[in-house]
């Protein structure tokens, strides 16, 4: 196999993986932040997960450049939980 055959194939079971599971948790996760509440520790568990897998993708996505503007929105995406998380968590008086 060919390194762009793998790479189709690795960007395929991402964007499955996208559409099927991170995007529906993610937007979950959104939805319980923009309405006040505080993040658990399996929600932040699963962020920390996501982080790491999006930077162990990062080489692939280089190479993908038609993909950079979803990994970037992605990437918006998380940084807007974790700012509004972190807000409610102070808010909550349970802030760092």
């Amino acid at each position: 196999m060919t390194e762009n055959t793998n790479d189709a194939a690795m960007i395929q079971v991402l964007a499955e993986r996208l559409e099927k599971q991170r995007l529906p948790r993610t937007l979950a996760i959104k939805e319980k932040v923009d309405s006040g509440e505080v993040l658990e520790d399996f929600d932040i568990e699963y962020l920390e997960k996501v982080f790491k897998d999006a930077t162990d993708i990062g080489p692939l996505i280089d190479r993908h450049p038609e993909w950079q503007p979803l990994a970037a929105r992605m990437v918006s995406l998380y940084k807007e939980i974790t700012e509004k998380a972190l807000e409610n968590q102070k808010a909550s008086g349970n802030g760092p």
